[in-house]
């Protein structure tokens, strides 16, 4: 086999796997669209809370360190000791839980039937106040993220496609594991969304507040769930993400990587988040394998706006999302 092919074929497979750590992301924004009809603006930042809450729990960093210092003149940085990942995250679950109980109760409760850009305003809003506030509560530094899970080179992969091929792939463990949590996802979500009664609850108070209201569905009860379920994919998305680049700030940007995969597979699916984010992550790595040589690289940093602007002109609705007929 043609070496240029074997490179090919392992670039293709590598970005399935970055595919997979977008559409992660992309799932939290599927949530919230089918539950209240908005885009959460917000949802990236959401990640990079819930990795700085976690990396703070597991080093005992005392929450807002830097300002008690500042304000008292103290030396305060740690409580001198560390939690094992799994309580961690266990605790981190909860704040996620109690972040959405707070939106809730002084933000989305306010923002009833209204329309739905007002609700777009509210979660740009949200995103800038919680990363100044994750900024002032654990502090901008890089932190390092390791929950015992496995990286590097999975040597599987490598002989059986160097003894099948004659070239051993270089697959990441983290991609593999990121690959197995998101297929878990999408199975739960799908199921909560189809098949349990808040799920059918949550496509109603999507398709009209006030109708879901009179029925005797509970819209503050909803919320408070959809932005929980969002918040914990959030911290889904947060502990791979950190544990592969660190957390920083840049990690809210990965909700930027996410509009592509939500334009192409529908802002209303949650398979079509992860369908999405495999045709997303696959192309730019072909296309800058094939293509970017040619026309002097750097084609990762655009090719999937590109496909998502063509998506809009011919299928605006994305592969899985639901057609919308206005009539007036």
């Amino acid at each position: 086999m043609p070496d240029q092919l074997l490179f090919a074929m392992e670039a293709g497979l590598n970005g399935l796997m970055a595919g997979v750590m977008y559409s992660l992301v992309a799932l939290g924004f599927v949530l919230i669209f089918k539950a209240s009809g908005i885009f959460n603006y917000a949802q990236g930042v959401l990640a990079l809370f819930a990795a700085l809450t976690l990396v703070g729990f597991m080093d005992g960093q005392v929450p807002f360190a830097h300002l008690i210092n500042a304000v008292f003149g103290t030396d305060l940085h740690n409580f001198g000791w560390q939690l094992p990942g799994i309580v961690a995250i266990v605790l981190t679950v909860g704040v996620m839980v109690l972040l959405a109980i707070i939106i809730e109760r002084y933000v989305l409760k306010h923002l009833v039937n209204q329309p739905p850009i007002i609700l777009f305003m509210a979660t740009i809003g949200m995103a800038y106040f919680l990363e100044g506030f994750g900024d002032i509560m654990w502090g901008a530094d890089i932190k390092k993220l390791d929950v015992g899970l496995p990286q590097g080179i999975n040597e599987t992969v490598e002989s059986v496609t160097d003894s099948l091929l004659g070239y051993g792939f270089f697959i990441d463990n983290l991609d593999i594991v990121a690959s197995v949590v998101a297929a878990l996802l999408v199975i739960s979500l799908t199921l909560f969304s189809q098949y349990s009664k808040q799920g059918r609850a949550l496509r109603a108070v999507a398709d009209d507040h006030q109708a879901a209201l009179s029925v005797g569905i509970s819209l503050r009860f909803i919320w408070v769930l959809v932005w929980s379920i969002a918040g914990i994919v959030a911290l889904v998305a947060g502990i791979m993400w950190g544990s592969k680049s660190g957390v920083q700030f840049s990690l809210s940007l990965i909700a930027l990587k996410a509009l592509p995969v939500l334009m192409l597979g529908g802002f209303t699916s949650i398979p079509g988040a992860i369908v999405g984010g495999l045709i997303i992550g696959m192309g730019e790595k072909l296309f800058e394998f094939f293509i970017g040589p040619m026309i002097g690289g750097a084609t990762e940093n655009w090719f999937a706006y590109v496909l998502a602007l063509l998506f809009l002109v011919f299928r605006p609705q994305g592969l899985f999302g639901e057609k919308i007929i206005e009539r007036v």
